[in-house]
């Protein structure tokens, strides 16, 4: 692996050099490609239980063995990320997932399949932080959460395609054909990630230093790392975290739980079911487009678009635990709407972490936030599905996810009123500041300052025009 090296060649700025929508493109492909039988696990699920005889509880530790590695491989990833070019860094982690699940392919049985899942995860740790990382390189504010939003779809689109094609797979050929076929997907979105991703033309001054300045023999793994850890004491982070691990794991109830509530408790067949999920994550796919787009043109911000996914998940869910969740034509409804915002919010959400980094930390920012996400990753799936088998109904596990959500919103909202408070006390001052004040030299043109004699005037700026001076 050789340090990064920018193209020299291009004449353009990132945001307008039409390279960054080719960018965009293979890092969504590889997204949706190297996620592509993780994500399918859940429409699999009726197959797998009858296949492999698993409770609910095992098919949870399924999808939580695949993200166990990413909890330590995120933060690696994203150190990674930071001094190396994502060209080479995604590509082997795609990569690392298509020679497992092909290898996976001759597991005798569970326990093995467990295993070849931890390796899948320590593979797919660089490919979530360096798509976002890519992406957001190439392009300025005014685009970054629209097209951040279409890069994130590429994880519910491939989990749609996952969920029509896996299914029949596993009905006709067996379990095994899943993960062959998912292996070579992945490898696929290896190539063409390694074969036409391309750095950006210009790199910042400060994103050099930083990375000169931290590989100097005199930083210390222990200052380093205790760099990096201060992000923790940041008040955007905090809120991050909290956003993200309960968001995340309505994500992952919604993908384990929706075949399974919609089978048994609604009467639906299986096939319908995941049918139903495909529709779900295809507006997962709408949502994390639209509201990433509608955040770069929000008064609320990129944060206000995640907190009303907040909202509209506890209405979703909320539904489901009535009487009415048992109905399969509301059922089916309300699991699309958690689909929109269940899965919609990660578009803004990632947009939000990459504005929010500090200069040259963008790939450990993100490593970073999406490890404390790892931690709901792997213990809800298995928690809510061991707590369906002991108590046989949906309710408790839908009541769990509801009751983080509101919790979060509710401490997301009360956070953003005291941040817009302060920074409206901060230019309310500032304003009193400036209308009691004359110009000064070492201000500028039209500010006015109090006088020795206590009287305010207003000088002319330098071109001889007089703006509204005060006079005696």
């Amino acid at each position: 692996m050789t340090p990064r090296r920018g193209l020299s060649s291009a004449p353009l700025a990132p945001h307008t050099h039409p390279f960054r929508w080719v960018v965009l493109g293979i890092a969504t492909f590889t997204q949706a490609a190297s996620g592509f039988f993780v994500q399918g696990i859940g429409a699999m699920g009726i197959h797998l239980q009858n296949q492999l005889h698993l409770s609910t509880a095992k098919l949870g530790l399924l999808i939580s063995a695949a993200q166990l590695a990413p909890l330590v491989g995120l933060l690696v990833a994203g150190e990674l990320l930071d001094r190396y070019d994502e060209r080479w860094v995604v590509g082997a982690g795609a990569c690392a997932v298509a020679v497992s699940l092909c290898a996976g392919s001759l597991a005798p049985g569970y326990g093995a399949l467990l295993c070849v899942l931890l390796v899948v995860g320590a593979g797919y740790s660089t490919v979530q932080p360096g798509g976002s990382k890519s992406v957001a390189s190439w392009f300025d504010a005014s685009q970054r959460g629209f097209a951040m939003g279409i890069r994130q779809a590429g994880l519910p689109l491939g989990a749609a395609l996952a969920s029509a094609v896996l299914p029949y797979l596993a009905l006709t050929l067996g379990w095994r054909s899943t993960l062959l076929t998912g292996g070579l997907v992945a490898l696929l979105g290896s190539a063409v990630f390694m074969g036409f991703y391309r750095r950006p033309p210009t790199e910042t001054v400060e994103t050099h230093h930083v990375i000169a300045r931290d590989s100097t023999p005199r930083a210390s793994l222990r200052s380093r790392l205790g760099i990096r850890l201060r992000m923790l004491r940041e008040p955007s982070m905090a809120k991050i975290m909290l956003s993200g691990t309960t968001l995340i794991s309505v994500q992952s109830g919604v993908g384990i739980l929706t075949v399974l509530h919609l089978h048994e408790a609604a009467s639906v067949s299986a096939g319908t079911a995941a049918l139903v999920l495909v529709v779900a994550q295809g507006a997962g796919v709408v949502g994390r487009i639209c509201l990433a787009a509608w955040s770069d043109r929000s008064r609320s911000g990129r944060y206000g678009a995640v907190m009303t996914c907040m909202a509209a998940v506890v209405v979703g869910m909320a539904v489901l635990m009535t009487p009415l969740g048992r109905s399969p034509t509301i059922a089916c409804c309300v699991l699309v709407w958690l689909g929109l915002f269940g899965f919609g919010w990660y578009g803004p959400w990632v947009a939000y972490v990459t504005e929010s980094a500090p200069p040259g930390r963008t790939g450990f920012a993100l490593g970073l936030a999406m490890s404390a996400n790892q931690i709901a990753i792997v213990t809800v799936p298995p928690a809510l599905g061991l707590l369906k088998d002991l108590t046989h109904s949906f309710v408790p596990a839908w009541a769990l996810l509801t009751t983080m959500t509101a919790a979060a919103l509710i401490v997301s909202a009360g956070a953003e009123r005291r941040h817009r408070h302060s920074c409206s006390t901060r230019w309310t001052d500032f304003a009193w500041f400036k209308s009691r004040s004359t110009e000064d030299p070492e201000d500028g043109p039209g500010v006015r300052r109090p006088d020795a004699a206590g009287r305010t005037r207003q000088r002319s700026d330098p071109s001889g025009r007089d703006r509204g001076a005060v006079r005696p």
